[in-house]
């Protein structure tokens, strides 16, 4: 073993001991790892710094972008509503394996999660479906069908480049769809039968059990000119005009004994439940206001801003649990104005400004248009549904999928590479407005483009200094005599478990040289070998550390550790038969 080798293999340890622990953010890592190379002379300058002009990063960042098109111009505003017609948890769950079938092979697979947590656990809700019987076959079928395509996972772009530097001719749009095909279809079996019984029920945790979305609780104010100022609420009839019942009236500091009996004054806040259409019909109607005394970081909004009617969830190991609204302003980050507030399967009877928050709760927010974006990417809180009347079709929507559809199209007919068509399409579409130019720097995750490009430089590393045929002569070396068969499962198995315990694109980095230095040392093609690597490093299922899509509904699903090792153990134990099997039949050795 020479220097360079120990240095990269011991570079390569810390890196799987920092992703596995969480001790540090997987770019921080990826800077660390970069750093180390460039410091020791493993790479050069050049070589260091060539990950963020790689094809790989560059298609990823614009894929992102593509994405959020897609999402913004409301080309995808219609999933919502074909989910929501679903009747029964098996008919839901066929609709969502459909929808994610036919998107996530041409959209990143973590942007389509994104755009989907709030859509399912909304759907889900009203059909009586626990959300955790959803989130998890989200997460695993996008990665799924992600893997049909060379676009739908940034590891399989990854793979691709790196595949390509190290003298491999690369792979076609599809090269990978026939296995991919057969996995999303077994996948989908799994998880409709077994996979379905094995995955934990949530109800009793206030996730999503019937939320009755739209009962709220709010503070009416009764204004000087108010028809109800002289009559009692018994009198003025509202919960049989209006369905809003009054619960507690406030006059001054004090509660108001029998406010259904009591006569209505100037200044009384009525605590009032009922369906906010209802509530705003209430409002109009008889001179009342809300009570909106918890204006988030308010700040002086320019002339025109739009303000938007948002329902926001309280999410799973939110950092806003257990604080007052009055406590929130301190925790909070965006601009808004709390009207209302819905808990499920309890009457709240306090002020607003008493009531502390609980997983589930839903909070009612007026919220300027500019700070939406911002707002979705928050893990505290889970947007479930935007009130303002969601941006028209118009032309912006069929615009946003003929772009997706060519970007995919010339891409895979060779005209030009999935980069340039890529970048193409995303500046096309900000320049037709289907995003604005400051949402294309929001849309993009740099935490993982900055991963890719901070990894690239390690595998170039590992195969120049030798430390991967090293580790193929010391692990994969010790079974080449049995045939490439065993050694393509026992190097499928070592990225499987890799994966599980670091960052996807760390073990396509770490393992695609040893797959190129394996089929040297066996003297066959190296594509079987790239193809178990990028299939396993592509579809893991056992932690919720191991794939983005996999952390994401970790938390909003308020799942357990081991619930992604009891659901996804046996279903990655399936797909290592099914790369046996079926590998060799596509790709020959």
């Amino acid at each position: 073993m020479t220097i360079e080798i120990a240095l990269v293999l011991g570079i390569a340890l810390v890196a799987i001991i920092l992703f596995a622990t969480e001790r540090l953010r997987i770019d921080a890592v990826a800077l660390l790892v970069l750093s180390a190379l460039a410091i020791l002379g493993l790479v050069n300058p050049d070589e260091a710094l060539g990950g963020f002009s790689n094809q790989a990063t560059i298609t990823v960042a614009a894929m992102f972008i593509l994405a959020a098109g897609l999402q913004n111009s409301g080309a995808l505003s219609g999933i919502g509503r074909l989910l929501g017609q679903a009747r029964s948890p098996m008919v839901f769950l066929l609709i969502l394996f459909g929808v994610l079938a036919v998107v996530a092979p041409f959209v990143n697979n973590t942007a389509v999660v994104a755009v989907f947590i709030p859509l399912v656990m909304t759907a889900a809700a009203s059909i009586g479906m626990s959300a955790s019987k959803a989130l998890i076959p989200l997460s695993y079928v996008s990665q799924v069908a992600g893997v049909c395509t060379l676009v739908g996972t940034s590891t399989n772009l990854l793979v691709n480049a790196m595949a390509k530097d190290l003298g491999h001719p690369g792979f076609s749009m599809f090269e990978f769809t026939p296995l991919g095909l057969i996995c999303l279809g077994v996948s989908c079996l799994y998880l409709l039968t077994l996979g379905r019984w094995l995955l934990p029920d949530t109800r009793t945790n206030e996730l999503v059990e019937q939320y009755e979305l739209g009962k709220y609780i709010t503070e009416l104010r009764v204004m000087p000119d108010s028809s109800l100022i002289g009559t009692s609420v018994g009198e003025a009839k509202l919960g049989e005009e209006f369905g809003v019942y009054v619960l507690e009236l406030l006059r001054g500091e004090e509660k108001v004994w029998s406010p259904r009996s009591q006569t209505l004054e100037e200044g009384d806040v009525l605590i009032a439940r009922g369906d906010w259409s209802k509530l705003d019909e209430l409002k109009n109607q008889t001179g009342l206001e809300i009570n909106s005394e918890f204006k988030l970081k308010a700040r002086t909004l320019e002339e025109g801003t739009q303000q938007v009617l948002t329902e926001v969830m309280i999410a799973p190991r939110s950092r806003v649990i257990g604080s007052s609204l009055a406590m929130l302003d301190r925790r909070w980050q965006h601009s808004a104005t709390v009207l209302a507030v819905h808990r499920r399967g309890e009457i709240l009877r306090k002020q607003l400004k008493e009531v502390r928050l609980n997983v589930g709760d839903v909070l009612l927010m007026l919220t300027p248009e500019t700070e939406m974006q911002a707002l979705r990417k928050d893990k505290s809180v889970i947007v479930l549904s935007q009130r303002d009347a969601d941006k028209p079709m118009g032309w912006r929507a069929p615009f946003a999928l003929i772009t997706m559809a060519l970007v995919i199209g010339i891409s895979a007919i060779g005209w030009a590479p999935i980069a340039i068509t890529s970048l193409v399409g995303a500046v096309a579409m900000t320049l037709a407005g289907c995003l604005e130019a400051d949402e294309v720097y929001d849309a993009i995750d740099w935490r993982i483009i900055i991963l890719l490009a901070g990894l690239l430089p390690l595998g170039v590393a590992m195969s120049q200094s030798g430390a991967a045929e090293f580790i193929v002569a010391n692990t994969l070396g010790l079974v080449s005599s049995f045939g490439p068969l065993v050694v393509l499962a026992t190097l499928y198995l070592m990225a499987l478990l890799l994966t599980e315990l670091m960052s996807n694109a760390a073990t396509a980095v770490i393992l695609t040289p040893v797959a190129m230095s394996t089929a040297n040392l066996l003297g066959v093609d190296a594509t079987p070998f790239l193809i178990a690597v990028t299939f396993a490093a592509s579809t893991s299922f056992a932690t919720p550390v191991g794939y983005q899509t996999n952390t994401m509904v970790y938390s909003a699903g308020g799942y357990k550790f081991t619930d992604f090792i009891k659901v996804g153990l046996p279903l990655n134990l399936i797909f290592w038969v099914l790369g046996i099997i079926f590998i060799p039949v596509f790709w020959p050795f």
